[in-house]
């Protein structure tokens, strides 16, 4: 990382800051010292214009619609690696060995087990709570059930709490959904790889076997690649923002699932799914087309456009090819909501108003669909997302708790409130 400075004035003086510059990506001006030099803050809601760290995880480049993890495409990774391998390629910024995979998958196999008491733990909370609200206190209570994993500054128990993390975060999400239907628990199994073990934990009862598609499996490995992590999200922020506090990794991981909870991050694909079956037949699509162009409406085409992407997510692409895998392996060629998503998707491809405003489809109108196809239901759309994203949350985690240069967190405001006024006795007021 080169360094060089640049100036700006503010009234009659003039300030210098270093200019910061990366491997790839815009520069950034280091204003640490801004306030020491000239009393002011800077102003940035939503931090869209602000750097809160240095990283070296994962690359987005919004306008050319380039997704890298650790300098590799997303797209290279998707179709030749596996969750597992892209679990390491976080943490630890390279690719495995033979040797080295293996002992990872390992690794992570033999931490999927949850101790036996968190079975009594789902008890006390209603059947038919949220599976996210579920995840969200499982994944806190951990840090009751595994004391020894939560020292913060002790490497080796930090290498032990991710490990947990990525191996139970599956277990616990199909525990939050067995829980949903009244279901028993399925208890993971070695011999499986993450993905099937997953699928296995979510579907199988114990009075029948369950025979485990290769394409499902396939598919939901490839869908926890494409969310395992997306640089600095609300959720990945906010998971580093409890990490900068020393908060152990269970309780930030947890603060990330939260987060993630909100419909404008996580919940995108459950609302591109819900407006595909609001819209309900191609006949009833020119009319919300309408609706979308018509400023006065309110209604939003979901599953279009990205905050970041201002090209097409480069991710959509291997979705959208991994739903076409899902629906011809349930042989479904004829179903309503995929015609209406195929049709919006030619639109959205060659209409004018679409190509002006590049709302391209995004990840989130193919995975929706896909997910569905699969047989989950869309109140688990989100914990399959924080199953994924929870490497990631792991990878940035480690990567700010090694950093020399990090503080806690502490944004400051504008004060817009009453200045400096003297207290009233409550006998004295009108």
């Amino acid at each position: 990382m080169s360094a060089t400075t640049g100036s700006f004035s503010i009234g009659d003086t003039t300030v210098t800051m270093p200019v910061k510059t990366g491997s790839i990506g815009p520069s950034v001006v280091d204003i640490g010292k801004l306030y020491a030099s000239t009393g002011m803050f800077t102003y940035d809601p939503g931090f869209t214009s602000t750097a809160s760290c240095e990283s070296s995880i994962t690359y987005i480049d919004g306008d050319e619609g380039v997704l890298l993890y650790r300098g590799y495409p997303i797209d290279q990774i998707a179709e030749q690696g596996d969750f597992l391998e892209t679990a390491y390629l976080l943490l630890y910024g390279e690719l495995p060995s033979p040797t080295q995979k293996k002992d990872f998958d390992y690794r992570i196999t033999r931490h999927t087990m949850v101790h036996e008491q968190m079975a009594r733990f789902f008890q006390g909370l209603r059947r038919d709570s949220h599976p996210m609200a579920v995840l969200c206190a499982s994944v806190g209570a951990l840090s009751a059930f595994y004391h020894d994993s939560t020292d913060i500054s002790d490497p080796k128990q930090r290498m032990v709490a991710s490990f947990r993390l990525i191996g139970k975060m599956p277990t616990l999400a199909a525990m939050a959904y067995k829980y949903s239907l009244g279901q028993p628990f399925i208890y993971p199994k070695n011999d499986l790889d993450y993905s099937s073990n997953f699928l296995r934990m979510c579907y199988a009862v114990p009075c029948e076997d369950y025979k485990i598609s290769s394409v499902f499996a396939r598919a939901l490995d490839r869908i926890f690649i494409l969310h395992a992590d997306h640089e600095q999200n609300a959720s990945t922020s906010t998971v580093r923002l409890a990490g900068s506090s020393g908060a152990n990794p269970f309780a930030c991981i947890a603060a990330g699932v939260a987060c993630l909870w909100g419909p404008a991050h996580g919940g995108a694909n459950e609302a591109a799914l819900k407006m595909l079956m609001e819209i309900g037949t191609v006949e009833n699509i020119p009319k919300f087309i309408a609706r979308a162009k018509d400023k006065n409406d309110p209604f939003r085409l979901m599953g279009f456009g990205h905050r970041v992407y201002k090209n097409y997510d480069p991710r959509a692409k291997i979705m959208q090819r991994t739903c076409y895998e899902v629906l011809n392996e349930l042989g479904i060629k004829d179903s309503p909501l995929l015609e209406v998503a195929m049709a919006l998707e030619k639109i959205a491809l060659s209409d004018e108003y679409f190509i002006e405003k590049k709302l391209y489809p995004n990840i989130d109108f193919y995975s929706g669909i896909t997910l569905k196809a699969m047989g989950f239901p869309v109140s688990m759309f989100t914990v399959l997302f924080a199953v994924a994203r929870t490497a990631g949350w792991i990878a940035q985690w480690k990567e700010m708790i090694e950093d020399p240069s990090q503080k806690i967190g502490r944004p400051r405001q504008l004060y817009v409130g009453a200045p400096k006024r003297d207290y009233v006795p409550i006998s004295a007021r009108a």
